[in-house]
């Protein structure tokens, strides 16, 4: 029986033509795939993104200028004497003869302790010295006669001698006389109270009719002289030395006197109108926060400043006549923790520079070596630029990138 021309093929029909259909749709595949892998007409080669030139770049051409070089350190102020008046006899106080806060002068009378036991004590001694002083007499006179008669041979020897014995026992006495009543003048002038300094007084500790004690040496009120202020602040010893061997090698240039300037900023932050000087620092460095102490003198002429006031003193270390200063932002770190920047290298490509940065100056940083006069800075598409890379530099203001307010390291 013939088959119809409708009729399914075998099943050993149709796994022939399968085959090869699928045969021929993975040759197309393959054909527009190495059709799309190979160069495209008047183009680059595949995956190359297109012709590559020359990155522009801003670049910050560096030079070198004198700056002065400051440092910012909290500090207080304190006075530039203090003498605390404290009693130096016992009694009772009879008259307190000053206003409180008041300004005093150097030996003011201040405070009057009852001098009436003291005044009895120098008349006592007086007295016991004029005993004294007429034995003394008594006994020179027998010794001058026991003298011719011991030259006659009329006495012994040894009466000669007692005589001359007695006499200078009393001569002892008349020299404890005179020191008992200088020690009853010096404590009846105690009982008269008077100012050491001159300065500004404070709160009286005691008033009218209290007793004071020798043996305690009762605090009765203190003096402050306030003409001119200590501001005491501390600097690590790292930056002192720093400081030292920079002025030694000629780096930093300081004023004639070779003392620093130093200008004060308050505590709601105005600037203190008055510049003081740098006087001294201490020659102890604390154990404890690796630090020194240094002190500014500052003139109070208006008696703006007080003592124990909290201030900032913007000390100016010296000048740098020759500082080469980097924005901060074009400065990184690289994995070992050192200061780098990108620059253009001589043959136009990036160049990436390892700096020594000692500071900061505003917002700069100030190099010390890396860098000279003449080099150009990468300041623009740093996250772009690779070391090798070349690039196009196109100059940029300083203006543009450092602000006018970067002048004062914070």
């Amino acid at each position: 029986m013939k088959q119809s021309k409708h009729s399914i093929p075998p099943a050993s029909v149709r796994r022939v033509l399968f085959h090869r259909i699928r045969a021929v749709g993975l040759g197309l595949l393959s054909a527009t795939a190495l059709a799309g892998c190979g160069p495209k007409e008047g183009g680059a080669p595949a995956g190359m993104g297109g012709p590559m030139g020359p990155m522009e770049v801003g670049v910050l051409t560096i030079t070198a200028a004198p700056v002065t070089l400051t440092r910012e350190l909290p500090g207080r102020t304190s006075a530039f004497r203090v003498a605390e008046v404290r009693a130096r006899v016992s009694g009772i106080v009879q008259k307190r003869l000053f206003t409180e806060g008041s300004d005093v002068k150097e030996g003011q009378l201040l405070y009057l302790i009852d001098p009436a036991p003291y005044q009895a004590s120098l008349d006592s001694a007086r007295g016991t010295l004029a005993r004294a002083e007429a034995n003394a007499t008594t006994a020179r006179l027998k010794e001058e006669r026991y003298k011719q008669l011991a030259a006659a041979k009329a006495i012994s020897k040894q009466d000669y001698d007692d005589a001359v014995a007695n006499q200078r026992s009393y001569e002892a006495d008349v020299l404890s006389g005179h020191a008992a009543v200088q020690t009853a003048q010096i404590n009846l002038g105690y009982t008269k109270v008077i100012s050491p300094v001159s300065g500004r007084i404070g709160i009286s500790q005691v008033t009218e009719g209290a007793y004071v004690q020798e043996s305690q040496a009762n605090l009765l009120a203190t003096v402050q002289q306030l003409d001119r202020l200590y501001v005491d602040v501390t600097q690590a010893s790292s930056d002192l030395l720093r400081l030292k061997r920079d002025l030694a090698s000629g780096r930093l240039k300081a004023d004639e006197a070779g003392r620093a300037r130093v200008k004060l900023v308050m505590e709601d932050g105005s600037a203190y109108d008055e510049e003081g000087t740098l006087s001294v620092s201490d020659v102890t460095v604390n154990a404890t926060t690796n630090s020194v102490t240094v002190r500014a003198i500052f003139p109070n002429s208006r008696g703006d400043l007080l003592p124990g006031m909290f201030v900032r003193a913007r000390l100016e270390e010296g000048s740098s006549p020759n500082a080469i200063l980097v924005p901060q932002f074009a400065v990184t770190r690289n994995s070992k923790g050192e200061p780098t920047t990108m620059v253009v290298g001589a043959n136009g490509m990036a160049e990436l520079r390892v700096l020594q940065t000692p500071r900061t100056v505003g917002n700069q940083w100030l190099v010390s070596a890396g860098l000279k006069p003449g080099d150009q800075v990468i300041v623009d598409n740093l996250q772009r630029v690779r070391p090798g890379a070349p690039v196009k530099p196109s100059p940029v203001a300083a203006s543009a990138v450092i602000p006018a307010t970067a002048s004062i390291e914070h």
